[in-house]
Order: C-alpha cells, then sequence, then structure tokens
C-alpha cells in the first residue's frame, strides 16, 4: 500500500548522505521532498504541514554522534514522527464490559464492512476464544443478509436471521435481546453502506446506535477511498462517537493516504487492517510497524507472525527430520514449500515485510514470481509419482510431456530441474554432520572447515 511513498522517502534520505550535520539549508530541500511524497501519497494538506512542522523542529541542529549519520538521525526522527502521527501505541478492541459487547461497523458504501464483520468475527473467535453473534441491518443491498449469513458459518460464528421488511434499529434491538439470552460474548452490528451526504441515511445509522448502545463504534473506510474518505469520516464522527478505525483494502495499489490522514482528522485510533479477501486477512494495526514498512525497514515481526499462523509445524518438522535422516529431498517435498509460501500470501506478502535493502536486491517483482510460483507448482502435479520421487528419470520425451501437461514450455521445465538439483545437493550436505555443524553456527562462532576459520 505504500509503496510509492516508500520509495520516495527512501531517496529523499539519499540526500542527506554525506552530511556531517543536519542543518537548516541541507534539511530544507528534503522536507519539500517529504512533503511531495506524503501529498502524492494522498495525505490531507493539513496534515502533510503539521507533520513536516513537528519534523522539522525536531531534526534542526540534531547532531550526528557516532557513526550515525545525518540519513539515519532523520529517519529515526521521521520514524517517531510516523508512529505519532498513526496513533502511537496499538489499540485493541474494550471487551472488558458485561457481556454482550456490542460493536457497530459504519461506513460508506463499498468500503467492505460485510466481510470485515465475518473477519473482526472469526478474530475475535480464534484469537480472543469469544462466543460472537452477526447480524445485518442492511435491508437495502440485495442479498447483504445471506451474505452476512454465509460467512458467520464460514468463521464459526452465529448469526442472527432477521427480514428485510423490519426497520434496522428493530433488528438490531432484537439481536442485542438474542445475544443476551444465548450467553453471547460479543455482538457485531452490520450496517448498511451509506452516502455522508445522505442525512437520511445517516439518521438511520444514529438509530441503530441509541437501539444498541455499542461499545464499539469503528469506522470502516476503503484505503483506495482518497481524500473523499477525510469528508466521510468528518461526518461520520459527527453522526456517531466513534471508538476506532478498521482500514480495509490494504492489500492492493492504494497511495495509503487515507491510513496516515483519517487517524489525524477523526483522532481515533486504527484498530485493524484489512489485508485481502480471505476471512483470516485481517491484522492489528501497529503504528511502530507500519511506520517501518513505509520507511523501508521491513516488518520482520509481522512475518515471524504470520508464519506461526499459517505455516504447518508438522509439515516443517517432517522435511527437517527427513533431511536429517539422509532422505533425499524430492518433487513432492519441494511442492509442499512452494504452496506453503503460497499460503502465507505468496511472494509480495512476504516481500512487504522485508526490509527494502533486502526486497531490492531481488531482480522478480512480487507478481512476477507468485505467476512462477504456481507455474512450478503446475509443472510438479504434471509429473507421475514415480517422476516426483526420482526427477532423474525425467529425460527428453518425459519433459516435453510435462511441459505439454502443465501449459508451459520445455524451458521452463528444465530451469525448474535445474532449480532442484541445487536445492537438492544443498539438501544433501546438511546430512548428519553437515546438519549439526549449520547447527553449530546458529548457536554462535562458525563451523569448522567455515572460510576464514
Amino acid at each position: 500500500m505504500f509503496d510509492n511513498l516508500t520509495a520516495r522517502l527512501s531517496r529523499t534520505i539519499e540526500g542527506l548522505r554525506g552530511k556531517g550535520r543536519i542543518t537548516e539549508e541541507n534539511i530544507g530541500e528534503t522536507l519539500r521532498e517529504a512533503r511531495m511524497a506524503l501529498l502524492e501519497a494522498d495525505v490531507a494538506l493539513p496534515v502533510v504541514k503539521s507533520f513536516t512542522e513537528a519534523v522539522k523542529a525536531k531534526a534542526l541542529g540534531s547532531e550526528v554522534l557516532g557513526s550515525l549519520t545525518p540519513g539515519q538521525a532523520f529517519i529515526g526522527i521521521l520514524n517517531q514522527e510516523l508512529i505519532e502521527l498513526m496513533g502511537g501505541a496499538p489499540t485493541t478492541l474494550k471487551l472488558r464490559a458485561a457481556p454482550p459487547v456490542v460493536v457497530l461497523l459504519a461506513g460508506l458504501q463499498g468500503a467492505g464492512k460485510t466481510t470485515t464483520a465475518a473477519k473482526l468475527a472469526r478474530h475475535l473467535i480464534e484469537k480472543e476464544r469469544k462466543k460472537v453473534l452477526l447480524v445485518s441491518t442492511d435491508v437495502r443491498r440485495p442479498a447483504a443478509m445471506l451474505q452476512l449469513e454465509r460467512l458467520a458459518a464460514q468463521v464459526g460464528a452465529e448469526y442472527f436471521p432477521a427480514s428485510a421488511a423490519d426497520a434496522p434499529a428493530r433488528i438490531a434491538a432484537a439481536a442485542l435481546a438474542a445475544a443476551r439470552t444465548s450467553v453471547v460474548d460479543v455482538l457485531i452490528v452490520d450496517t448498511a453502506g451509506r452516502l455522508h451526504v445522505d442525512e437520511g441515511l445517516m439518521a438511520e445509522v444514529r438509530e441503530i446506535d441509541a437501539a444498541v448502545n455499542p461499545a464499539e463504534r469503528l469506522f470502516v473506510v476503503d484505503a483506495m477511498a482518497g481524500q473523499d474518505a477525510l469528508n466521510a469520516a468528518r461526518a461520520f464522527g459527527a453522526a456517531l462517537e466513534l471508538t476506532g478505525i478498521i482500514l480495509t483494502k490494504a492489500d492492493g495499489d492504494a497511495r495509503g493516504g487515507a491510513a496516515l490522514s483519517v487517524r489525524q482528522v477523526t483522532g481515533k485510533p486504527i484498530v485493524f487492517m484489512g489485508v485481502g479477501e480471505k476471512t483470516e486477512a485481517l491484522e492489528p494495526f501497529d503504528p511502530t510497524r507500519m511506520a517501518s514498512r513505509i520507511l523501508g525497514m521491513g516488518d520482520v515481526v509481522s512475518l515471524v507472525e504470520q508464519v506461526h499462523k499459517q505455516v504447518d509445524t508438522e509439515e516443517a518438522q517432517r522435511l527437517a527430520h527427513k533431511v536429517a535422516s539422509g532422505k533425499s529431498f524430492n518433487m513432492t517435498d519441494l511442492r509442499g514449500q512452494l504452496e506453503q509460501l503460497l499460503k502465507m500470501g505468496g511472494l509480495g506478502a512476504v516481500m512487504d515485510k522485508l526490509p527494502g535493502a533486502m526486497v531490492k536486491k531481488g531482480a522478480v517483482s512480487a507478481d512476477q514470481g507468485d505467476r512462477e510460483l504456481r507455474r512450478q507448482i503446475a509443472i510438479i502435479n504434471s509429473m507421475t509419482p514415480r517422476e516426483r520421487r526420482n526427477p532423474s528419470i525425467i529425460d527428453g520425451s518425459r519433459r516435453r510431456r510435462i511441459a505439454g501437461g502443465s501449459g508451459v514450455q520445455v524451458q521452463d521445465v528444465n530451469r525448474l530441474l535445474k532449480q532442484f538439483m541445487e536445492m537438492q545437493r544443498v539438501m544433501k550436505s546438511m546430512k548428519g554432520g553437515g546438519l549439526r555443524r549449520l547447527m553449530g553456527a546458529f548457536k554462535g562462532g562458525m563451523p569448522p572447515g567455515f572460510p576464514g576459520r
């Protein structure tokens, strides 16, 4: 989401290289570039002005101590101000009230509220161990209630059925009564999308709010909404006493200004961020981690959490034991590793969390890399079980058959086999003592025989 902003800020910081001290003269051009980068990212002008003024006030006269360069010092200042701009410390939902805790979702048409309601329900069920009831008060959009009912079944939440002929406020009140009798922990109320200029619909959401008195009123905003998100944020902030923001479609090609602006305009924290279409694609928003990603420093902590959550640890342990015992790494093992990577969201999801300097070293884009992953899986699927177990038997005629079956060129099959042979060679070097020497390197010190020892 912040790729363009990251690239611009990185180029901006480059201009401070070689300077022994941050001064008003050498920081002037840098701040102008930073201002343009933020404006191009759709950050609101008042937000840009206050941000750059705060950075300038802290940066001027900053001494460069030890090995710290002006560029590094400026990154530190930018990082701290970005964290403050996005809310400082991460915020969680207030769920300690007497159940049922009511969470109301409101926002513009097309912001993704219904999908977000299901994502939030899944998060509360899996992470907070809560019993969740979902209800839709959207009586205007065709099949909105059916969509939420099906999503509720997918994520393991209960669903309160209602008629589209009923008034939205009455539906919400009935759902709250049902939540009390069913001993539900959290009731999530999905409201109809509405334009912030439609006073009739804004009055309707106020009626729903009055009927259930929610503990959390979350404004759901599309990361691609741009400057219009600010007007919507002001309107919903005036209609409801908002408690937080959920940013949706943050995995798209949005310029990210909404994330930086809406928080500042409403004064409310961004609580969650939608990073995909699947119901598990909802991340708690952490300003510190997001600031690191914007500045090209990556978010390795989130990457590790994602690996723990989505990688099949039993399969990883099976493969590690197989390699340690000296058994051959085969094409079936390789396919499993490729599928694990796709399960994590593909190369794009991984690269987005890596430091910019590491990503630049790669010669392939995220989209191109994901296409290559799927192509390689298709090639392996076109092999027979015997060929997967023993790729050395794949001769010219077999390569042509595999290429035809997977819809690729013979050169693609050749390239995969060559890469596999290299991986297999590395795996063989880890057998027995080789693996122990590798572990020794991780525990501290280089293994015996390593260059330089």
